[in-house]
C-alpha cells in the first residue's frame, strides 16, 4: 500500500515536468518570439492578439465537452491514460509548429498562425483534462492529496523555471551554432517536447490507479455536464477565484523578459533573476506539508496573499536595483506557489462536495475547468501583453534606449499593479465564498461511504 501511495506521487509528479516546460513556452514566450525574434509588424500583431483571445476562449468553453468525453471513457487502460498519451502527442508536435519559422507574412502567416493555435488548445486540453483529473482518484486522504500536488506543483515549477531561466542562454547559444534564432527557437522547443514525451511516458506507465474504491456511475450527458458544473457552487466559486489569480499571475509572468530587455536594461539578468525566483518557489512546494499541518487552509491563503502584495508593491515602487527587485520577487513567488497548491487543492475537494450534493463524481468534468481557467488567463494576459507592447512602443523598439519613460510606466502598470488587483479580488471571492473545510470534508467523505458511493477502508 505505501509503495503504491509513493510510485504514485513520483509517477504522477515527474510526468507535468515536460509538459509545463512545453506549456511555458507558449504561454509565456510565444509573443515574445513573434515581436522579438520573428519581427512581426505591429498589423499583423494586433489580428494575432484577437485570434489568441478568440481561439482560447473558444477551446476554453469546449473543455467541458472534453471533460465528458474523459469521464464517459471506458478502457482496460481506464478513462484517463489513452487521453493522457493522445494528448501529449498531438500538443508536442503542434508546439513545434508553433515555433517554426515558415517565412511567411501578413495575411498567410495570420491565418496559419491562427490555425496552429486553435489546433494546440485543444491537443493541450485533451492532455491537461485527463492528467490533472487523474489526482482526486489516486486518494481521497487531504493530507496525501497535499502530498501529490504538492509534488506535482514542485516538477511543474521545476519545468516552468528551466524554460525561463535556460530560454535566453541556450536560444543564444543554438542560435549561434545553427546560424539564426529563429532556428534556434524551433530546435530548443523540440527539446521541451521530447522531455515533455519522455515525462508522460513516466505518468502513463507508472501511476496505479485505485478504480475499485467508487462506485460505477452512469455516462455523464450533456445537461449532465452543466448540471455537474452550474449547481456545484464551490467548484464555481473556486473556479472563478482561480481564474482572477491566473490572470493576475501569468500577465506579470509574461511581462518578465520585456521588463529586463526594456526597463531594466540587461536581457541577460532575467535567467538569474529567474534561477532565485524558482528556487524560491520550489523551497516554498516542498515545505508546504509541513505548514500545512500547523496550521489551517484559510490561514496559509490568508498569509501567502500577504506576502503576494508585499511583493508586488516593494517591486512596482522599487529602483532598477537587484536588491529590491529580488526582494520583491522572493516574497511574490513564495506567496504564489502557496497559493497555486492551495487552489489544486480546493479544486480536488470539489469532486467529492459535487458527488455528495449530485451524486456524481464527475472528476473530468470538474477538472476540465482548470485548463478553461488557464485558457481565459492566458487569453485576458495575453491580450493584456500585447496591448500593451504595441501602445508603450516596445514593439517597434530594439533596445531600452528606444522606449520612453511614459512606455515604461505603462508597461510597469501593466505588469504590476492590474495584476495585483485580479490576486486581491480572487482572495476575496476565496474568503468569502468557499466553505469545504477539514470538518466539512471529513463529513462529506462519511455520508458518502454511508450512502455507498465510495469505499474508504481500501
Amino acid at each position: 500500500m505505501e509503495a503504491t501511495k509513493n510510485r504514485n506521487i513520483y509517477a504522477f509528479g515527474l510526468g507535468t515536468v515536460g509538459r509545463d516546460m512545453v506549456y511555458t513556452m507558449v504561454s509565456m514566450y510565444l509573443i515574445f518570439y513573434l515581436t522579438d525574434i520573428l519581427r512581426v509588424s505591429s498589423a499583423s500583431l494586433w489580428w494575432i492578439n484577437g485570434i489568441i483571445l478568440v481561439s482560447r476562449i473558444f477551446d476554453a468553453l469546449n473543455d467541458p465537452i472534453m471533460g465528458v468525453i474523459v469521464d464517459n471513457t471506458d478502457t482496460k487502460y481506464g478513462k484517463f491514460k489513452p487521453w493522457i498519451a493522445v494528448g501529449a502527442l498531438a500538443s508536442g508536435l503542434v508546439t513545434i509548429l508553433l515555433f517554426t519559422d515558415f517565412g511567411l507574412e501578413g495575411t498567410s502567416f495570420v491565418f496559419l498562425f491562427g490555425l496552429l493555435y486553435l489546433l494546440w488548445g485543444i491537443a493541450f486540453t485533451t492532455n491537461d483534462i485527463s492528467y490533472w483529473s487523474m489526482l482526486p482518484a489516486l486518494s481521497m486522504d487531504q493530507k496525501e492529496r497535499e502530498k501529490i500536488g504538492s509534488f506535482a506543483k514542485i516538477c511543474a515549477n521545476i519545468g516552468l523555471f528551466t524554460v525561463v531561466a535556460g530560454l535566453v542562454p541556450l536560444t543564444s547559444l543554438l542560435g549561434e551554432r545553427l546560424g539564426s534564432m529563429e532556428q534556434a527557437y524551433t530546435a530548443f522547443t523540440i527539446i521541451l517536447v521530447l522531455i515533455m514525451w519522455v515525462g508522460q511516458s513516466i505518468t502513463l506507465f507508472g501511476v496505479r490507479e485505485k478504480r475499485d474504491l467508487f462506485k460505477r456511475e452512469e455516462r455523464t450527458t450533456l445537461k449532465g455536464m452543466f448540471r455537474a458544473i452550474i449547481e456545484n457552487d464551490q467548484l464555481l466559486y473556486t473556479a472563478i477565484a482561480m481564474s482572477l489569480f491566473m490572470i493576475g499571475y501569468v500577465t506579470t509572468t509574461s511581462f518578465g523578459l520585456y521588463f529586463f530587455k526594456y526597463a531594466y536594461g540587461d536581457e541577460g539578468m532575467y535567467s538569474i533573476f529567474a534561477i532565485i525566483l524558482g528556487i524560491s518557489q520550489i523551497g516554498a512546494l516542498i515545505v508546504f506539508p509541513l505548514f500545512s499541518k500547523a496550521f489551517n487552509r484559510r490561514t496559509l491563503y490568508t498569509a501567502a496573499t500577504v506576502l503576494v502584495i508585499a511583493g508586488y508593491l516593494i517591486f512596482f515602487f522599487s529602483p532598477m536595483n537587484m536588491l529590491f527587485i529580488g526582494l520583491a520577487g522572493i516574497l511574490m513567488f513564495l506567496g504564489q506557489a502557496f497559493i497555486q497548491i492551495l487552489m489544486l487543492m480546493f479544486l480536488a475537494d470539489t469532486v467529492e462536495y459535487g458527488q455528495w450534493k449530485l451524486g456524481k463524481r464527475n472528476e473530468s468534468v470538474t477538472f476540465s475547468l482548470q485548463p478553461l481557467i488557464n485558457k481565459m488567463g492566458g487569453a485576458v494576459s495575453s491580450g493584456i501583453v500585447g496591448a500593451t507592447v504595441i501602445i508603450s512602443g516596445i514593439n517597434d523598439a530594439t533596445s531600452a534606449a528606444d522606449v520612453s519613460s511614459g512606455g515604461l510606466l505603462i508597461m510597469k502598470f501593466a505588469m504590476l499593479i492590474l495584476p495585483l488587483l485580479f490576486i486581491l479580488a480572487s482572495y476575496l471571492i476565496y474568503r468569502y465564498k468557499y466553505k469545504i473545510d477539514s470538518t466539512m470534508y471529513k463529513q462529506i467523505l462519511a455520508d458518502l461511504q454511508e450512502r455507498g458511493d465510495i469505499i474508504l477502508d481500501k
